[in-house]
């Protein structure tokens, strides 16, 4: 593409841009370690920001390339209140839970766990991609639940990348997955209890994109790889950056600078705030601190199942 070249600009078909939203702040993630000590890169929960309504958590899970036995995991551990909504990119992963749900996910796979009530879950390297090893590249995010939805029953999803709709500009500078929500006139096939958008955005260099959003709903993007220009402003953003978009707009704007060496790559997620009070210890996420020292009780008790000796990952 020559330098000159007019960015494309992509919106959704059938409708006109609205006001765009600027940017309100850009979060660095820090590194850390989870479960049996694999490598994340985290926007929240940290120091900047406690947790970004309605979603607790981000965890970027490498990317890392391991050696023969190297890879780690999260073995048994429980949940409650929240889903957990688990996107991979490279690598090979296998959940299990107490709820009987078990599932493979590979390169582009989504799963979704609805803890609900209280589940136990392990999620584990896939056991031959234990064995030779390779690139391990994916996401965590966990999603409130409204305090409703809280104790209902435990649910799981899982679509493989084969069924993830996938929307592409007529030039083909643009290209969105569409993980939960709508994007260019095309839907995910996945259920959410809580509204949320999830798209994974690649955009080439000299690309733009502009991305409807409720006024109403929190919204960010976070840099999977390259660098982009983001809001009304026009902020700069890269790699492990997070960008919290106001409230002062009805759409998101995405630009690659023409001048970059590579694709910019990205998650746009937005959701309806819930505007509930937020009680949390480790896996649980409740409204009051009385149900937290409940959701433990339950744990301790057995009261929300066990993974069988012979389902665990």
């Amino acid at each position: 593409m020559s330098q000159d070249a007019t960015p494309t600009v992509v919106t959704p078909r059938g409708s006109a841009p609205g006001r765009g939203r600027s940017v309100s702040q850009i979060v660095d993630s820090i590194r850390t370690r989870e479960g049996e000590g694999f490598l994340v890169h985290r926007p929240f929960p940290g120091p900047t920001l406690d947790h970004f309504d309605p979603f607790l958590l981000l965890d970027e899970m490498g990317p890392v390339d391991l050696g023969p036995g190297e890879a780690k995991g999260a073995p048994d551990h429980p949940h409650r209140g929240f889903e957990t909504v688990t996107y991979l990119l490279a690598g090979r992963m296998e959940h299990r839970d107490s709820a009987g749900h078990a599932g493979a996910l590979g390169p582009g796979a989504v799963q979704w766990m609805t803890a609900g009530a209280g589940v136990v879950h392990s999620e584990m390297p896939e056991a031959e991609f234990r064995r030779t090893g390779g690139r391990m590249h994916g996401f965590q995010l966990w999603v409130n639940l409204p305090r409703r939805d809280k104790m209902m029953p435990p649910r799981y999803q899982e679509i493989p990348s084969g069924r993830i709709p996938v929307a592409t500009s007529p030039d083909c500078l643009v290209w969105v997955k569409v993980l939960a929500g709508e994007a260019f006139g095309v839907r995910a096939v996945i259920e959410t209890r809580t509204p949320i958008l999830y798209l994974h955005f690649t955009l080439r260099p000299g690309a733009r994109a502009v991305q409807p959003v409720p006024r109403d709903w929190n919204a960010f993007a976070y840099v999977v790889g390259g660098r982009g220009t983001f809001g009304l402003d026009g902020r700069e953003a890269r790699e492990h950056q997070m960008v919290i978009f106001a409230d002062d707009g009805d759409a998101v704007s995405l630009a690659a600078p023409r001048d970059a060496t590579g694709s910019l790559d990205l998650l746009l997620i937005g959701g309806v705030p819930l505007r509930e009070p937020v009680a949390r210890y480790g896996p649980f996420v409740m409204n009051t601190q009385a149900e937290i020292r409940q959701a433990i009780e339950d744990y301790r008790q057995g009261r929300m199942g066990r993974i069988p000796a012979e389902r665990r990952a």
